[in-house]
């Protein structure tokens, strides 16, 4: 959630901030109208508490009419305290409430507008140019019998599908790789729980009650995550970290589950739209004036990925309203598709700045012994959607792919070739 202390001395920086998401602004005005009911009802509380103590040290020492009226303005105190008590717990709810509402504050450069208004940083990579008709990664998913779109559809349902053979070496030899850079350059591995609490999920920045993207199992109260990040930035909730460990950056490979609830006739034929699939996330903790550079980082081992696997690909500098709730400032790395002409997401690294944190209450220590919360920052490594990115650009006529180089010794070959039938 936002600092309320931010709040009071610049309201203005989220006025702009939640304009340039296309969002209210007037939230500004109800959350310092709250803050301002609950200081006042918290004030008055603690003065009529401070006198019921006092009027209690009183009673001892009084007698006769003096302490009947000390003992009638005690009782008549408590009452008071309990009212004034009740009514700062309230006020104090609402505005935890509103505060979880509202978006984290844009970072200063972020391009103002809605999903179409991104701003393109850098194109890398020539995109191919075939001398026949190229095949879309469905097509060359079944040629390869690497992909199972059909059996996947009879066994779970629509957006499922069975990754076979070299797909399924293809998937682990990709994250495999994507695992082995993130250690290398300093990263702890995690295999991450997929179920998580309610309140891990609300912390991240996800809003439980209202997402229609998120799997719910209502029995257990735990929801599926659409990300490690989740299960990553809570796995140090209501921790004061070491200051002298940061930044800590984890790799967390998980299975993520989306419903696509709002995808409705989008990207149905293959697998860059599904429920399920594998990725690799990276996170870190860093102390918040490191942020943004920390930011430009995980985007350059993102793009050190991308360059491994030879794809040609475009960054993008996602508009405000485009943002997500928790993110201050996003950049999308996004691969060209040759049979549909144009380029699609691949991934995707955040600055959360210390929002995540205060919800979950990370901090950490300084030197000068106050405990300080943290800024958090994830970005993907590799998913299962690059699959689609790498058969289509680096197909041959007779429907084989050629394996990048630098994947040759995690998948085991240097050619995926068509399977007779």
């Amino acid at each position: 959630m936002i600092d309320l202390r931010t709040l009071r001395e610049d309201p203005d920086r989220l006025r702009t901030s939640q304009r340039a998401r296309g969002e209210d602004d007037s939230v500004v005005d109800a959350l310092l109208s709250l803050d301002e009911r609950r200081r006042a009802a918290l004030n008055g509380f603690e003065s009529l508490r401070a006198e019921q103590k006092s009027i209690g040290k009183s009673v001892s020492r009084a007698s006769g009419d003096e302490r009947q009226a000390l003992l009638d303005r005690a009782k008549d105190l408590a009452a008071q305290v309990k009212t004034a008590e009740a009514e700062a717990t309230t006020l104090g709810g609402e505005l935890d409430e509103l505060l979880l509402s509202v978006p984290n504050l844009v970072e200063e450069g972020a391009p103002p507008g809605g999903e179409d208004d991104y701003v393109v940083i850098e194109e890398i990579g020539d995109r191919p140019s075939f001398d026949f008709t190229p095949r879309d990664h469905v097509e060359l998913g079944e040629l390869l019998d690497a992909i199972d779109i059909e059996r996947g559809a009879k066994v779970s349902g629509a957006r499922f599908f069975f990754l076979k053979g070299v797909g399924a070496r293809l998937q682990l030899g990709l994250l495999n790789m994507a695992i082995q850079q993130a250690v290398e350059a300093g990263f702890t591995p995690m295999i991450t729980p997929v179920l998580v609490k309610p309140e891990s999920m609300q912390g991240t920045g996800f809003h439980v009650a209202h997402d229609k993207e998120i799997y719910r199992l209502p029995d257990d109260d735990l929801y599926l995550v659409g990300t490690s990040e989740v299960p990553l930035a809570a796995y140090h909730a209501d921790e004061i970290l070491d200051a002298g460990s940061l930044p800590l950056r984890y790799a967390g490979w998980s299975s993520c589950f989306r419903r696509e609830a709002g995808s409705y006739g989008k990207d149905t034929k293959g697998i860059i739209r599904v429920h399920q699939f594998d990725k690799v996330e990276m996170f870190s903790y860093c102390r918040p004036e490191d942020a943004h550079d920390e930011h430009l980082r995980l985007l350059a081992w993102e793009k050190e990925m991308l360059d491994k696997v030879e794809l040609p690909y475009r960054i993008i500098d996602t508009a405000a309203g485009d943002l997500g709730t928790s993110a201050a400032r996003k950049f999308d790395c996004e691969a060209w598709i040759p049979t549909q002409g144009r380029y699609r997401e691949l991934t995707s690294t955040s600055n959360c700045t210390d929002f995540q944190a205060r919800r979950l209450r990370v901090r950490y220590r300084d030197a000068d012994g106050k405990p300080h919360h943290v800024a958090t920052l994830n970005g993907t490594l590799a998913t299962t959607r690059w699959i689609v990115a790498i058969l289509e650009n680096h197909q041959q006529a007779d429907g084989s792919v050629v394996v990048p180089k630098a994947l040759r010794p995690y998948v085991g070959l240097d050619v995926l070739e068509p399977v007779s039938r």
